[in-house]
């Protein structure tokens, strides 16, 4: 038994997030997911598709002599994806050496019986070309994780194998015509890679690599086709039967059986595939087939972001969750596109999973592992309000009968309930990063609402209907109090009245007060950078306004936001205009093109582009609609995949940035896929598929305006409108005592539970003439007074 040299290796490092392509068996029985990249194998996930257990697995090819031919595919070769059909992620990799020496022709499916990953290669020397030897390298990451990995050369019922084990889970790599040689070792020190390039073969052999950053390697035959099988099992034995059972099936079977269930599910959905023009790809199917391939069938309905890691190549062990996370927005959003393509059912599994991962107070996770794990530690609101519209629109699809919604009710009355009790602002945006007022937060929050207050007035609850739409009505019309701003210098150099910002912050949380002007600090940018005015932030968050109905597509404030929003973070590429999400976003890679390391600038998000395409509905301009579809189209991989960013600055070519094409982040991002599908649907519909009716009718048709304002202690009002009633909120019961005359004629009425987790007494001030003050305290069931007088004034 020889042990490697070099123990514990490098630090481990995961690979690029600039996938070519995606895919999984639709089988319950296979348990693994497979990412494409650079010609090669990348990532393979184990049992969950929240769980990485590879780095990449690659080819070399040498001459066999010490300084002679080393070619590695990932490096040094060309690389052509080819798909066998669009809606199939079934793909073939061609591989060409650049001094024309020889090509390599890999095969690439999951076996639908078994957790294993075939690959069928074929080498094929050029024209006198002779003597290669090919060998392939296997990193593990078992799991999430390159380091403490175990790795050793064993065998299974007589067959050769090589093995690597971590955190509880093996796998197993095999060939149908065994191996030449084999040797295990620590990368960077003893791993294979070194050995070929120091000797052009296998001259040192290590039986055993323990506890580190492990890679194996075998000299497979380069004068026939091979199948190499890479299983999956909690036990040697266990992965070792995956990989044996799988090569004695054979690749053809696999992929028929893989094929055919593919086929089959494209077939049941919606008919919304857009001409082709001059595009290879119909990027319809392959969108519908990148977000089928992100769920688990561990945790039915559980769909992960991306399978990847945004600048994987410089990230370790330290951003084990990478993009294969759940977030509940974008798991909305998935589910949205699932019902827009008529995949009913996979988006009704989506329902059920978030009604199971909901958390006991109503809100949902910033992210979380499949089982419900928190991986961060945020709290973002819109991922409260965004299950809730879900619902609704599933059952304006179908995927919901009416009979079933009261089954939803406890998870919509307890999301409600939370986003009534921790509202308006949010502690993160959609974009992870501030706390405070931002469009998007709100608009969903108060759509939510107003959809929630419907399915309680359809189930009976009507004092929790009138309590939601009430506080919709008030927030609503608070909006731009928050985060408009008139008269601003930015205001005045672009010829707008004024214009919305990207978030507002909290300020003391007066919800009279909001600090428009006060400075934010901007994440991800150099420390004197950070400190921005709030007033000089606009982003696309805006439109969220007009998506979700809050204001109409034509309003004069929206129109000039556009103007600002496009002067400040509209970028024109090669296939048509794109975004970033606001100015002064740090969150790409650096002027240079160095990976974004927790500083760097933001690139263009070709999802914008599809949210700006969805404007463009609301506003009447299909054409414009169907162009930005164009360019969303043109924002795609080789391979028909999205990135979450496309690079959009001037070439970079060692580093493979070019102006609009993909970046270094996360690619596929399904929420891009997602976006695109609906934007295919809302196209053929003439009509935004996910715009809430409720929020249309009731701001945009009947124009109505609030009743009255909430107060929580934890959210104040110092002030409100002349003619509105006032509603004081506690967490307890209580008797509100409250005057309008300083105290000289006094009235007390009972705060009353709810049923949202609020005890609320409404307070008839709404004859109060502008001017007066409304004073209130409370006494508390046991007898004991607040100890503090709260005041509002009443404006005109």
């Amino acid at each position: 038994m020889s042990d490697a040299p070099g123990h514990p290796g490098i630090q481990p490092r995961w690979t690029s997030s600039a996938k070519d392509g995606v895919g999984t068996a639709l089988d319950a029985r296979s348990e693994v997911w497979f990412t494409l990249s650079h010609g090669i194998l990348n990532e393979i996930y184990y049992p969950r598709v929240d769980q990485a257990c590879t780095r990449d697995c690659g080819l070399i090819v040498t001459d066999g002599v010490p300084g002679g031919l080393f070619v590695e595919e990932k490096r040094d070769m060309e690389s052509e994806v080819r798909r066998a059909a669009d809606g199939v992620p079934l793909h073939t990799l061609v591989n060409r050496c650049r001094a024309g020496r020889f090509t390599i022709h890999k095969q690439i499916v999951s076996d639908p019986l078994h957790s294993a990953v075939l690959q069928r290669i074929s080498l094929k020397p050029g024209n006198g070309i002779s003597g290669l030897r090919l060998f392939v390298l296997l990193a593990p990451h078992l799991v999430n994780g390159g380091a403490d990995n175990t790795g050793w050369l064993g065998t299974y019922k007589g067959a050769d194998m090589l093995f690597a084990s971590g955190d509880g889970t093996t796998l197993a790599l095999a060939c149908d015509s065994g191996f030449k040689m084999r040797s295990v070792g620590f990368v960077g020190t003893s791993d294979g890679w070194q050995i070929l390039r120091r000797h052009g073969y296998l001259a040192d052999i290590h039986d055993r690599a323990a506890d580190g950053n492990v890679a194996l390697v075998a000299e497979i035959d380069a004068d026939r086709p091979v199948l190499l099988a890479i299983g999956f099992g909690r036990k040697p034995e266990e992965a070792a039967f995956q990989a044996a059972s799988s090569l004695a099936r054979g690749y053809d079977r696999a992929e028929a059986d893989y094929a055919t269930a593919w086929r089959r599910w494209q077939a049941g959905l919606e008919p919304l595939d857009p001409l082709h023009g001059a595009t290879p790809h119909n990027f319809y199917r392959i969108s519908t087939a990148v977000l089928r391939t992100h769920e688990s069938p561990r945790f039915p309905g559980g769909t992960i972001a991306s399978l990847s890691i945004p600048w994987g190549t410089s990230k370790g062990d330290d951003d084990m969750g990478g993009y294969h996370l759940v977030w509940a927005r974008d798991l909305v959003e998935t589910a949205g596109a699932l019902l827009a393509c008529g995949a009913v059912a996979d988006a009704r599994r989506t329902l059920d999973y978030l009604r199971a991962v909901q958390e006991p107070d109503g809100h949902w996770l910033q992210n979380c592992w499949l089982d419900g794990t928190a991986y961060w530690g945020g709290l973002q609101m819109d991922e409260t309000a965004y299950p809730i519209l879900l619902l609704d629109l599933a059952f304006r699809s179908g995927a919901v009968p009416e009979q079933e919604l009261v089954r939803f009710w406890p998870m919509v009355r307890a999301a409600a309930g939370f986003i009534v009790r921790n509202g308006p602002a949010t502690e993160q945006d959609r974009w992870e990063e501030n706390a405070g007022y931002t469009p998007a937060t709100l608009a969903v929050e108060i759509a939510g609402l107003l959809v929630a207050a419907e399915l309680a007035q359809r189930l009976g609850e009507t004092r929790i209907a009138g309590f939601l739409r009430d506080t919709a009505d008030a927030w609503n019309a608070d909006i731009d109090a928050w985060i408009h701003v008139c008269g601003t210098d930015l205001a005045d150099a672009l010829g707008v009245s004024g214009y919305y910002l990207r978030i507002a912050p909290e300020g003391d949380r007066d919800l009279s007060r909001v600090p428009r002007h006060a400075r934010v600090t901007v994440r991800n940018r150099p420390s004197n950078e950070t400190s921005i005015p709030a007033d000089e932030l606009v982003g696309a968050d805006a439109l969220a306004l007009v998506r979700f109905g809050l204001r109409a597509a034509n309003d004069p404030r929206i129109l000039d936001t556009i103007k600002v929003v496009d002067h400040l973070t509209r970028v024109d590429l090669p296939q048509g205009p794109a975004w970033h999400r606001y100015n002064r976003d740090g969150y790409g890679e650096h002027d240079d093109g160095r990976p974004f390391d927790g500083v760097g600038r933001g690139r263009a998000w070709p999802l914008l582009t599809g949210e700006r395409a969805h404007y463009a509905i609301l506003a009447g301009d299909l054409g414009e609609a169907a162009r930005l579809r164009s360019t969303m189209e043109g924002c795609a991989s080789r391979g028909g995949l999205l990135p979450e960013q496309v690079w959009d600055a001037d070439d970079i070519s060692w580093r493979g940035l070019i102006r609009g094409q993909p970046s270094g982040s996360a690619m596929p991002l399904v929420w891009a896929h997602a976006e695109y599908i609906k934007l295919l649907r809302s196209l053929r519909d003439e009509a935004v598929f996910d715009l809430p009716p409720q929020t249309v009718l009731r701001y945009l048709v009947e124009k109505r305006g609030p009743r009255l304002r909430d107060w929580r202690e934890s959210w104040r009002r110092t002030r409100m409108p002349a003619g509105q009633n006032i509603r004081v909120e506690l967490c307890e019961a209580a008797m509100i005592h409250w005057s309008v005359d300083d105290w000289r004629h006094t009235t007390d009425t009972l705060a009353e539970d709810t049923g949202l987790g609020l005890f609320a007494a409404e307070l008839p001030t709404a004859q109060v003439p502008a001017g007066s003050r409304v004073v209130f305290t409370w006494r508390r069931p046991d007898g004991t007074w607040r100890g503090q007088d709260f005041e509002i004034a009443v404006q005109g």
